[in-house]
């Protein structure tokens, strides 16, 4: 079983904007849609819809679980949320302006975590997790979750033997490195900070790194993306596509790789998976959409350089 934890997920609203996003100026918009939002959410997405078994855990506010839920099934994303009393999940504006020139996300602050809620999920994994399981921690951490909570929830998982991926930023990228989780994908910013008390170039830096964690997934930008597992490095190139939104193409990434890697255990082949995912995705609307047929014919455009 695959699960995925959003701690601090979010409801995204989409604004499809008439024209070019200007200042001092009333903007007006063609269409409005709602998404899931939070990186665990849509890995779990991507899983479903790549025909993957998997359970979405984490944190929702009670006050629009409602809402929050009915976008999860709509999505046919298995799911155990659990609730902040008198809480409200966080609302995502996403605006996507016309002729593929970008989106700007502008997010709401988070609710508040109780311990009670926090040892509730801990206990959840402590019972279920088994060393068969793989278990993907994504996105921002909410109000009241701190760094040594993320610690407590990165050892349980450890100490279960299950397979962990994190896809963090951040102070929490940093304390998923030293504790040596399975899987990061850090982007190029994130890159920086990583290997910031690191010496030597970029690839030493990283070939360093490799050797504490199983599987470092690494963005370049324009460079697509570089990944080092069991001692061996790939680059990744991945095939052009037209661009209509970005929002949500690596957490499509993640949850496609680790879709076909807990089936076959082919780095090659989840490498590819993922990014064909990503590229069919960034062409649709919303947050999290993707066409697996689509993505089948994109991955033999994928190309895997053993370096």
């Amino acid at each position: 079983m695959i699960y995925t934890i959003t701690l601090n997920p979010a409801i995204d609203r989409l604004l499809f904007l008439e024209k070019e996003l200007t200042k001092r100026k009333t903007n007006r918009t063609s269409k409005v849609t709602y998404d899931i939002g939070g990186k665990g959410t849509h890995g779990s997405y991507a899983m479903t819809r790549l025909g993957v078994s998997n359970l979405a855990l984490g944190f929702a506010g009670e006050r629009n679980f409602a809402a929050f839920e009915e976008i999860l099934m709509q999505k046919e994303i298995s799911h155990r949320f659990i609730q902040i009393p008198k809480g409200l999940t966080r609302e995502s504006i996403v605006v996507i302006e016309p002729d593929n020139q970008g989106s700007t996300m502008l997010t709401e602050p988070s609710f508040s975590v109780g311990e009670a809620e926090k040892q509730q999920l801990l206990l959840f994994l402590k019972k279920y997790l088994t060393e068969e399981d793989i278990v993907l921690i994504a996105g921002s951490l909410p109000e009241n979750f701190q760094i040594n909570d993320l610690a407590e929830l990165i050892q349980a998982a450890k100490e279960k033997q299950a397979f962990v991926a994190c896809d963090l930023s951040g102070e929490a990228l940093l304390l998923a490195a030293q504790l040596g989780v399975d899987f990061i994908k850090p982007n190029e910013f994130e890159l920086t900070e990583l290997l910031s008390e690191k010496t030597g170039t970029v690839e030493e830096a990283l070939e360093q790194l490799s050797r504490e964690i199983t599987c470092i997934a690494a963005s370049k930008g324009e460079k697509g993306s570089i990944c080092y597992y069991e001692g061996k490095q790939y680059q990744v190139l991945a095939p052009k596509v037209k661009e209509i939104n970005d929002t949500g193409a690596g957490d499509c990434f993640v949850g496609a790789f680790l879709a076909e890697f807990s089936k076959c255990k082919d780095i090659k082949e989840a490498l590819k998976t993922g990014s064909a995912c990503a590229a069919s995705k960034v062409q649709y609307e919303d947050s999290s959409y993707f066409d697996p047929k689509e993505a089948d014919i994109l991955k033999q455009q994928v190309k895997i350089i053993e370096l």
